[in-house]
């Protein structure tokens, strides 16, 4: 789960890690009644005036202005909302600014890279550092690994003090930068492993003219596994940032990703749904999402899961694969049923059915009367899948 910028600085102020003063705006008008009392608040002129999208590289793509003046940051506002931001986490698509953050402007004298996250190499949380803030981490990570300075968090005893001064000589801070960054991390790491984070970004953590050092970004990704010890976050979705499809799945309890490509899949157990992927790529095909209905599911689940395949407008071809263990094959095949008559579908539809129950699956899906192509085997269903997909390609010509 994602939150936005303003958001992110909520949860970190709670903590008790420094931001900078802002107020968020899911209209112009709010965004305009902002401007004067974030100026009145922080005592000066200068404001920022910032897009909220569930993406990184807003700066690059004309998402965040600084305003010297009241005037200029009007101006910003009504600029920014409601403008498509193209940026390289967006898709060519880009994500429309329906909200925004009017936030104080501060003296700053130095930028740096922050991060936390989950290294699967070490299996441990690691903090990164950077002298490179402020810029894409991607980047640096490409063409400047040497950069990235990380320190890796021991689960038996917790942070350190001593790992945050040893990244502060690394990233050649002064004496009294280091004792803020002490304090930062400290506040920083807890509010990481309180909140069953899976990813905490402080891009750019800025030092400013008198010697602060504060969180001017905040991007924060939540395990969705935990969300369940923590029932207060649910308020703070956007389903304005998150795929539709994506979002109806989760309510039926079923894993789904979307992919770029045009036959749809519905698989039970994530290795197989992995493997049906990986054999419709062999043949030449591309699968347009991961599906998972998981081995206990319902026919109200699997014909969810066929209705959030078919509203996927890039889906031509549907590839069913399933081996039925706790999943019992005749499930399936009421579920698919039920599905095909309530969609309406027209695309061709391969089913692959093996395990429990398996013939009464193949007998209740023969007598449908409905128009499904049986599968021998995985390889077979998945040329079917291919092979239907160009022949609607070739109709098209």
């Amino acid at each position: 789960m994602k939150i936005h910028e303003y958001q992110g600085k909520e949860l970190l102020r709670k903590y008790g890690v420094p931001v900078p003063f802002g107020i968020p705006a899911l209209s112009v008008e709010d965004a305009l009644a902002a401007i004067p009392r974030v100026q009145k608040e922080s005592g000066g002129d200068v404001v920022v005036v910032k897009a909220q999208i569930h993406a990184g590289g807003r700066g690059k793509a004309g998402g965040v202005k600084v305003a010297r003046t009241r005037v200029d940051a009007e101006e910003a506002v009504k600029r920014i909302f409601g403008m498509t931001l193209v940026t390289p986490q967006t898709g060519p698509a880009g994500k429309k600014v329906q909200r925004l953050f009017v936030e104080q402007g501060l003296a700053i004298a130095k930028e740096y890279y922050l991060g936390m996250l989950l290294d699967r190499a070490t299996g441990r949380v690691t903090v990164m550092a950077s002298t490179e803030g402020g810029v894409d981490i991607e980047e640096v990570a490409a063409t400047h690994p040497e950069k990235i300075l990380k320190e890796s968090v021991n689960p038996a005893v917790g942070w350190q003090d001593y790992q945050a001064r040893r990244l502060a000589k690394r990233l050649a801070m002064t004496p009294a930068v280091t004792g803020e960054l002490v304090k930062f991390l400290r506040l920083l790491t807890r509010c990481y492993e309180d909140m069953d984070c899976s990813m905490l970004e402080v891009n750019p953590l800025v030092v400013t003219q008198d010697g602060k050092v504060l969180a001017l970004d905040a991007k924060i990704n939540f395990d969705d596994n935990a969300l369940y010890r923590h029932p207060e976050l649910a308020e703070w979705r956007d389903p304005n940032e998150e795929d539709p499809q994506e979002t109806a799945a989760k309510q039926w309890d079923l894993s789904y990703i979307a992919l770029e490509g045009n036959i749809g899949c519905m698989v039970n157990g994530a290795g197989l749904a992995m493997s049906t992927m990986d054999i419709i790529k062999f043949y030449g095909g591309q699968p347009a999402n991961f599906l998972d209905v998981g081995g206990g599911a319902t026919t109200e689940k699997v014909t969810a899961a066929f209705k959030i395949i078919t509203t996927d407008p890039a889906v031509k071809a549907i590839f069913v694969n399933i081996f039925g263990g706790i999943m019992k094959c005749d499930t399936i095949a009421n579920g698919i049923i039920a599905a095909v008559k309530e969609t309406g579908l027209s695309m061709p539809l391969v089913v692959r059915l093996e395990g429990t129950n398996v013939e009464l699956g193949k007998k209740l899906l023969a007598d449908s009367g409905l128009n499904i192509l049986a599968a021998a085997d995985m390889a077979d269903g998945a040329q079917k899948a291919v092979a239907a997909v160009a022949a609607l390609k070739g109709g098209a010509k």
